[in-house]
């Protein structure tokens, strides 16, 4: 049996020939970038680490070692590291950071953690660029910050490939991102519309979105069977757009418009979609923009267009003081003609005051409305099938309101038809019982299990 070789530590330091040592390395090997600048730097590495044993490159001293000018780095094999990096105003000439050294060589397996890209300065908004770009399988952004990204161009994007990703986005930071005006404003992207038949099942889980103003895709989903899942949105002028593709899950996720213009939530495109356990507070939003926008579909249309809305569930969400809780049949374009179809609608609670629910009301054919409810103010508008209720909303320290003892929420909520699945925990983890709750959140004793991001527990540990 032949002995591993142990890792080594190699210090970096500008001026040297990185790049040979970094084609010498080994699994568990610990290259180290001495702080300060590093000025248009470039990095390449190409590496065979192991889960137990990566090839790691970090920071001397976390955000100590900043990246400037046309500086990147791109990794690719299996089972690498790049922690502790700060990319400050970067002008790539392709990507800031790439998860491939080529179009053939991919990483799989590979971390980006502990970073931060950002841009403080004047930038030419016709420019293009990209910050970070996903290829490969498996591989993971988590407890990053990306802000003051404003040209065109998407701030992270997953590449859809032929097989399936299952990339993991978490607890990242996603700060301030100027109006572009046009598309390509998008913070995420996953997939592309040539591609989004493909299921790529990438998570985006537990990160804050704050001011992401790009454009009207804060998130814009063209790929299938991905997860977006207990992110907090704090006003942004943008939506999660399931763009193109289908079989996507919204769960359990938090929006704070706050009254800004143009916040918005969830806006559904394709098929078989599922909107769940989200809660969503005076967004002000319409149209593409409302709280939960159902858009028209073109008869025949190619990819890039818009594909029908077909038996989409939106169930057991909570929307507070929103300007439009629901627009159906809004039109991207002209031969967009078919309306949202076989919609189960059901369990929502509705708290809208003297707004109407749905505004435009388009046609529902095969549409079914199940156990929705509306909260009992004065001045509020009653809708065909929905219930009008007393809910005892409070509000409590996470900035949400809460139904509190004896809200008509409790227990109210009525069986789904039974082609779909009631989720099975609430917008905080905790498990549904047998009665089960209008809205997004199950009352009872059990404390909370998901783990909230706010803007101070996401991102790198070392950039308050």
């Amino acid at each position: 049996m032949v002995a591993e070789v142990p890792g080594a530590e190699i210090a970096l330091t500008p001026g040297m020939d990185v790049a040979a040592k970094l084609r010498k390395a080994r699994p568990g090997d610990v290259f180290v970038l001495d702080d300060g600048e590093w000025k248009d730097a470039k990095f390449d590495l190409k590496a065979e680490g192991s889960a137990e044993r990566p090839v790691t490159l970090r920071a001397k001293t976390p955000g100590k070692v900043r990246l400037t000018g046309t500086s990147r780095v791109r990794i690719s094999g299996r089972f690498v590291v790049v922690d502790g990096l700060a990319f400050e105003n970067p002008r790539p000439e392709d990507d800031v950071f790439s998860f491939r050294t080529s179009s053939k060589q991919l990483a799989s397996d590979c971390v980006l953690r502990n970073c931060s890209i950002s841009d403080n300065s004047e930038v030419d908004a016709t420019r293009a660029s990209r910050w970070v770009s996903i290829h490969g399988s498996r591989n993971r952004v988590e407890n990053c910050s990306f802000s003051g990204k404003s040209d065109v161009g998407a701030t992270l994007i997953v590449w859809v490939a032929g097989e399936t990703d299952e990339h993991l986005i978490r607890r990242n930071w996603f700060g301030p991102r100027k109006p572009l005006g046009k598309n390509g404003g998008e913070t995420i992207r996953v997939g592309t519309s040539d591609v989004s038949l493909r299921n790529s099942r990438t998570i985006v889980e537990e990160n804050y979105f704050e001011e992401c103003d790009g454009e009207v895709e804060t998130i814009s989903n063209k790929s299938c069977e991905n997860i977006y899942r207990h992110n907090v949105f704090d006003r942004c002028s943008g939506t999660i757009t399931l763009r193109h593709g289908n079989r996507c899950l919204v769960d359990g996720n938090v929006f704070f418009g706050k009254g800004k213009r143009g916040s918005g939530g969830v806006r559904v495109i394709g098929e078989d979609h599922r909107v769940v356990n989200n809660y969503f507070e005076e967004l002000a939003g319409t149209q593409a923009r409302a709280t939960l926008s159902f858009m028209n579909g073109v008869p025949n249309g190619e990819l890039h267009e818009y594909g029908q809305v077909k038996r989409a569930l939106v169930a057991f969400n909570t929307v507070v003081d929103c300007n439009v809780p629901m627009a159906i049949g809004i039109a991207g374009m002209k031969t967009a003609t078919l309306p949202p179809e076989g919609c189960v609608i059901a369990n929502n609670a509705f708290a809208n005051r003297n707004k109407p629910l749905v505004n435009p009301k388009g046609p529902m054919p095969g549409w079914k409305w199940v156990g929705n409810l509306q909260q009992s103010v004065e001045g509020a508008r009653s809708t065909p099938g929905v219930d009008v209720a007393q809910w005892k909303l409070v509000s409590q320290a996470d900035g949400r309101k809460h139904p509190e003892k004896g809200s008509a929420l409790i227990d109210r909520a009525r069986d789904l038809p039974k082609e779909f699945k009631a989720p099975t925990t609430d917008i905080d983890g905790r498990p549904r019982g047998e009665r089960l709750d209008v809205g997004c959140e199950e009352t009872g004793e059990s404390p909370a299990i998901v783990d909230w991001p706010t803007r101070g527990t996401v991102g790198p540990i070392w950039k308050p």
